[in-house]
């Protein structure tokens, strides 16, 4: 069973799937005219510095909605797991530096593919009963398109992933990073379903206010240390930045990486680490309290370009520079040896607190979405259930061996993409056009 579902997870994670990704952020880009690109000043001033001067930003109007900011923290929180940390270094360890220009490519085509998603769940979204904001892909899929099967197959794809890679493989990335300590994968568990449960009780709006004070906190101090690490080896950065390009077009280099597996490790690490075209983020991004879906389309812009672009990039520059991915170590002691190799015990002790926050915070958001997916495809009666069925899972996923949850949960998590990207393109011109005159909004003032 584990080699069946080995092969169907490398089929459907194969260049096919990465092709249609990198296509799609392609053909995205090209139609709303290299917004994401041409026009970074409108959409950073409006998203990154607008968080820190604008109070209305980060307070919310509606009781039954989350700020702009804490949509932008929340969904940050989802994919700002490991695959920021152990991610990056597995796609150098696997398909060698030039995966890192790769990863590039993939996260600023991507940074089309999240704004879209977001200005289409913002478009398509309605209330429920008890006045809360019900978004995400299946909503654009059932109204937009007007196939309510096809957003029944994303939510149930939905659900497993979010039991799987958002919960069970989180609690047992924490467990396997604690028991280097020699803390009990049941410690472990324990206290992952205590505070889970204490935090997703509350819904969206505890969840957002846990990812408002956490996630610029975790990211800043993990920046700030790999900036450290980045500043003493600053000699070798040219020479880095020569690698990642050289190997990124490199047919076979010497070392044995070449152009076809920079490429594949690179996009496929890209997209685990910002989701952009999974359709997941604009569930926690639909219940935002504004009334402009462009202007929430920009928050999925600045959303992947702080995870893939700024912070991947940084954390790469960090291991490189530092010369541990020449050493022959394994993907997982990269980043923990690039922080030892300048701050000795304590940077090892600093990955491993890093990696159960990212961890946790990953395990917290997903909860939203798998949340959210089940409610789709039948009301939950009882939060408290819910909140303690993925929290059972939560501890299961610390304290037993995962290789058939990884796989299983891989392929869930690519093939959520498939109806999402369908709908995305297919309504790509009602996004385009909302994101066009909100420019011509904005420049016209």
């Amino acid at each position: 069973m584990q080699n069946i579902l080995n092969c169907v997870s490398s089929f459907v994670w194969g260049p096919a799937m990465l092709a249609l990704f990198l296509f799609t952020g392609l053909f995205l880009t090209a139609r709303t005219r290299f917004f994401s690109i041409l026009h970074a000043d409108i959409w950073f001033k409006k998203t990154i510095f607008a968080a820190v001067t604008d109070k209305s930003v980060r307070k919310s109007r509606d009781s039954a909605s989350i700020s702009r900011f804490q949509a932008l923290t929340s969904a940050l929180a989802a994919c700002l797991g490991t695959g920021n940390v152990i991610g990056v270094a597995t796609a150098i360890s696997s398909g060698g530096a030039g995966s890192v220009f790769w990863m590039w490519i993939s996260a600023v085509l991507g940074m089309a593919t999240a704004c879209c998603e977001n200005i289409l769940g913002i478009k398509y979204r309605v209330r429920n009963k008890n006045g809360n904001w019900i978004s995400g892909a299946m909503m654009y899929i059932e109204r937009g398109l007007g196939m309510p099967w096809l957003s029944g197959v994303f939510c149930v794809l939905l659900t497993g992933a979010a039991f799987g890679m958002g919960c069970m493989t989180q609690a047992n990335s924490a467990a396997q990073a604690l028991e280097g300590y020699r803390i009990p994968p049941a410690i472990t568990g324990i206290v992952l379903f205590a505070v889970t449960f204490i935090i997703i009780k509350g819904g969206i709006k505890r969840i957002a206010s846990f990812s408002e004070k956490l996630i610029p906190v975790l990211s800043l101090s993990f920046m700030l240390g790999a900036f450290i690490i980045i500043g003493k080896n600053f000699r070798s950065l040219p020479a880095v930045f020569v690698k990642i390009i050289k190997e990124a077009f490199t047919l076979k280099s010497a070392s044995g990486f070449g152009l076809a597996k920079a490429m594949r490790y690179g996009v496929a690490r890209g997209v685990f680490s910002n989701e952009a075209g999974l359709g997941s983020s604009p569930i926690i991004h639909g219940a935002s309290d504004t009334d402009s879906p462009a202007e929430q389309g920009l928050w999925g812009i600045a959303e992947v370009f702080i995870d893939t672009v700024f912070m991947c990039c940084v954390t790469a520059a960090a291991i490189l520079s530092s010369g541990v991915a020449t050493a022959g170590n394994s993907s997982g002691e990269l980043c923990s040896l690039a922080f030892e190799s300048v701050f000795g015990a304590a940077g090892k002790a600093f990955i491993c607190l890093s990696i159960c926050l990212f961890s946790f915070s990953t395990l917290v958001a997903w909860s939203h979405y798998g949340k959210t997916g089940i409610n789709y495809i039948r009301p939950i009666k009882s939060e408290n259930l819910f909140s303690s069925i993925y929290c059972v899972c939560a501890f299961i996923g610390a304290v037993a061996r995962l290789e058939t949850i990884w796989s299983i949960a891989d392929i869930f998590n690519a093939l959520m993409a498939i109806p999402n990207i369908f709908a995305v393109l297919c309504l790509s011109k009602e996004a385009a056009n909302e994101l066009n005159s909100y420019k011509k909004h904005i420049c016209n003032k």
